[in-house]
C-alpha cells in the first residue's frame, strides 16, 4: 500500500451504498409498521353511569304508549377504528325498572314478567359494530340475553358522536340507539295481546375514553 493511497478517503462501491439505502428503508418501514400497529390497537370506553340508561316503549291496547326506563346501565365498549370492529357489553339490572307507577313496577318484575330474582340481570353482548364512512358507528349487531333467554338484536344508532370533556378533559363517545324485538320471545306472554308483542328499546349511553384524554 502506498502512501497515496492511504490519503485518499475511502470510497463506497455502489454495492455498499444499495445495500445502506436498503437497510435505511428497512428501519423506516418498520418504524411506520410500528407507528400504525399502535394505532390500530382497540381504544377501551368505560360507560358513564349519569348518562347511560335503556328506555322500552309497548302499545297498550291500542290507545296509548307504555313507557319504562332502566338504568343507570354498566358496561365497557372496545373500538378499533382502523380495523373497523370492536366489542361492546352492556349489563341491565332489571329490579331498576322504572315507569313512574309504583304498582306497574312491581307487577313487571314478578315471575311471569320480567322475573328479577330469577334472572337480575339482562345482557347485551356486540362482538359486530358497523361504521360509515366518517368512522362513526352506525349500528351493533349482537345477542340480547333476557330471563335466560338469548336471541340476536341489531341496535342501530339515530346519532353517534365524541368529544374531549371540558370537565374531565378525556375523550367521551356515545349516541342514542334504537332497536326492535318481540317480549313473546323471551317467555313474556302476559296480557297478549292487548298490551303489544312488540317493543321499541331506546339506549343512550356516553362512554369515558379509559386509557388516555
Amino acid at each position: 500500500m502506498t502512501m497515496a493511497s492511504m490519503s485518499q478517503p475511502h470510497e463506497r462501491t455502489p454495492l455498499a451504498c444499495m445495500r445502506l439505502t436498503c437497510q435505511s428503508a428497512l428501519v423506516a418501514l418498520a418504524s411506520l409498521a410500528a407507528v400504525a400497529a399502535a394505532r390500530a390497537e382497540p381504544v377501551r370506553y368505560r360507560f358513564d353511569p349519569t348518562h347511560t340508561f335503556a328506555t322500552f316503549e309497548l302499545l297498550h291496547f291500542g290507545t296509548s304508549t307504555i313507557r319504562g326506563r332502566f338504568g343507570p346501565l354498566g358496561g365497557e365498549a372496545s373500538i378499533d377504528r382502523a380495523a373497523r370492529k370492536g366489542r361492546v357489553q352492556v349489563e341491565i339490572d332489571t329490579a331498576q325498572i322504572n315507569t313512574g307507577v309504583g304498582v306497574l313496577d312491581a307487577r313487571l318484575k314478578e315471575a311471569d314478567m320480567l322475573a328479577v330474582q330469577a334472572h337480575p340481570r339482562a345482557y347485551l353482548v356486540a362482538e359486530r359494530i358497523e361504521f360509515d364512512d366518517n368512522g362513526r358507528v352506525k349500528a351493533l349487531r349482537g345477542e340480547f340475553t333476557l330471563r335466560g333467554v338469548s336471541t340476536p338484536l341489531t341496535l342501530t344508532a339515530t346519532r353517534f358522536n365524541c368529544y374531549t370533556s371540558p370537565l374531565i378533559r378525556r375523550e367521551v363517545c356515545g349516541g342514542d340507539f334504537e332497536a326492535q324485538f318481540n317480549r313473546s320471545a323471551y317467555g313474556i306472554t302476559h296480557s297478549l295481546p292487548f298490551v303489544a308483542d312488540s317493543v321499541r328499546l331506546l339506549v343512550q349511553v356516553e362512554a369515558i375514553r379509559d386509557d388516555a384524554p
